[in-house]
Parts: structure tokens; C-alpha cells; sequence
């Protein structure tokens, strides 16, 4: 099966690479994340530093930390897949982690998130995602569900929904629900 999720995963990145990116998309993501799914006001919310072409998820951080949420973004461990949540703001200072991703510079704290916003590739309409391949998201999701009721949401362009099933394997995470800029659905 991985071999057929490789496939699927290197047609996902040409198929993203495609998409046309409008400024509004990521304000109208913000949008309905507020109005759909009202987080707690002592909700912490993780979102992810986005790398290439994937869904930029900054502005839905930025608005929950104007709202006074606490804000987090994962951090590859060492020796692990489960990814550290480290706090932030807009204004943290950042350094490159792993995978030349942008991280929080300081790490000494670590958080425990009740909405994990995840970056995919492709996702279906059972709540699967398609994602890069390291499982850091699967392990860490599993980690979290273990310790708490933790809301998993999928963020994505609308044109990144499949029409048939994703290829699912033991270790794979279901999100609860996914936000687009053009709408949000939950998943059962």
C-alpha cells in the first residue's frame, strides 16, 4: 500500500502545485474557523509553519492569538515522531527545525493543543488525509487522542478533496473535520 500512497502523493504535489492561491483564501479559512467550530476560549490551538504549497494556516494563528487563545507550533523531537508543541505569537522569534521548517526559537515550554490544525496533501470525504509520508502526524494524533479529546483539523484548498477513497493503513489518523476557504465539514 505505501507504494500506492507514493504515487497518489507525488500526483497530490503537482496537483497542488496548480492551484491558484488568492489572499482571500486564507482570511476566509480564518472566517469559518471561528464561526464553525467556536473553540473554547481556553482552547490552545496548533497550527504549522507551511512549507512550499501547502495551505498557509497563519491566519487562522494570528486571529486566535489577537483573540486571546494560547498558539503553538509542532517541533520535530529527536528520536521520535511525536512532535513537540512549542507556544507562539507573531511577534516569537523563529529559527529553522528540522526539514527546514520555521520553528519557535525558544522551547523550553511545551503545549498540550485541544485543536490541531494539519497540514495534507489530498484528503476524502471519510476524513482521511494523504500526507508526506513521515508519520509524524499519525503518531503524534494517536499520542494526543490517547491523553485527551483533541479536535484533529484538516486545512486545505477545496480543490485537494479526492472523489474516491484514500488508501488507509493501521497507523493512519482520522481527522474530525476539515476547513477550506469555502467551507468546513466534520467527519463522523
Amino acid at each position: 500500500m505505501t507504494e500506492s500512497k507514493n504515487v497518489l502523493r507525488d500526483q497530490a504535489r503537482k496537483h497542488r502545485a496548480r492551484i491558484e492561491v488568492f489572499a482571500s483564501d486564507f482570511e476566509n479559512a480564518a472566517d469559518i474557523f471561528f464561526k464553525d467550530f467556536q473553540p473554547a476560549p481556553q482552547s490552545v490551538i496548533s497550527g504549522y509553519w507551511p512549507c512550499g504549497r501547502e495551505f498557509d494556516p497563519m491566519m487562522i494563528l494570528e486571529q486566535a492569538c489577537m483573540k486571546g487563545y494560547r498558539c503553538a507550533l509542532p517541533v520535530v523531537q529527536p528520536g521520535t515522531k511525536i512532535l513537540r508543541f512549542c507556544p507562539w505569537t507573531p511577534s516569537s522569534p523563529m529559527k529553522e527545525g528540522a526539514y527546514g521548517v520555521a520553528v519557535p526559537e525558544i522551547q523550553e515550554e511545551a503545549l498540550l493543543p485541544d485543536i490541531v490544525l494539519v497540514p495534507l496533501l489530498a484528503f476524502d470525504r471519510q476524513g482521511y488525509r494523504l500526507g508526506q509520508g513521515g508519520g509524524y502526524y499519525d503518531a503524534t494524533l494517536k499520542n494526543l487522542r490517547a491523553q485527551k479529546n483533541i479536535q484533529a483539523l484538516g486545512v486545505a484548498y477545496t480543490s485537494q478533496a479526492v472523489l474516491f477513497h484514500l488508501p488507509v493503513e493501521e497507523h493512519d489518523q482520522k481527522l474530525d473535520g476539515i476547513i477550506t476557504p469555502k467551507e468546513s465539514q466534520m467527519f463522523i
